[in-house]
């Protein structure tokens, strides 16, 4: 399972609200290679299911991710950050043995 924080979900909606995309659309997350520590992560609003696809809902909201990124996204938490020094979404991983300051890639 991934999850979501309520703060995060709140911004994905309002988003997603602002991009005009309709209820059909729902996140996918997915784990890339790259950024300073070795992984990085993506996400993007989609409407098109691909085969392997792993989905999710939590709070109302979809997540769909690939089968390989649900292996390094397990118990992950999308949450999010705003003010001032807020660095936007970010994701919590139990499963990361290291990350970068940055917060936007991880090492296993």
């Amino acid at each position: 399972m991934i999850h979501i924080s309520d703060i995060a979900k709140e911004k994905l909606e309002q988003l997603r609200k602002e991009a005009g995309l309709s209820d059909d659309y729902f996140l996918r997350v997915s784990v890339i290679s790259g950024g300073c520590s070795g992984l990085s992560y993506k996400m993007d609003f989609d409407n098109e299911h691909q085969e392997g696809d792993e989905v999710f809902e939590d709070k109302g909201v979809k997540i769909v991710t690939d089968a390989k990124s649900f292996l390094y996204l397990f118990d992950t938490t999308l949450d999010y950050s705003g003010g001032l020094n807020g660095k936007g979404f970010y994701f919590d991983n139990p499963n990361a043995a290291r990350t970068c300051s940055c917060g936007e890639s991880f090492a296993l």
